[in-house]
């Protein structure tokens, strides 16, 4: 069952969900460089953004392979399939 962040994704618009991410990646190195130089007090927030971050990136796929036509969905089968023999 997806989590309460997830189904709350699905509610964003196209254009939400591309600036959330582009937000949330920058804050995320900003805050792996505070990490870096001077600590942060729960280094654990960083897993919780990357955590989002990847959240936010499947909702975008799975937008953009929803959208993809026939031709495309049939490619992107045999190249899945070509790399699951090696």
């Amino acid at each position: 069952m997806p989590s309460k962040k997830t189904l709350e994704l699905r509610d964003f618009s196209l254009e939400d969900l591309v600036s959330e991410i582009a937000e949330t990646e920058t804050q995320y190195q900003k805050m792996k460089f505070d990490h870096a130089i001077k600590g942060l007090d729960n280094p654990l927030a960083l897993r919780e953004v990357r955590r989002d971050l990847a959240r936010l990136k499947t909702e975008a796929r799975r937008r953009e392979v929803e959208a993809m036509d026939e031709q495309a969905i049939a490619k992107r089968s045999k190249i899945r399939a070509r790399r699951a023999k090696r």
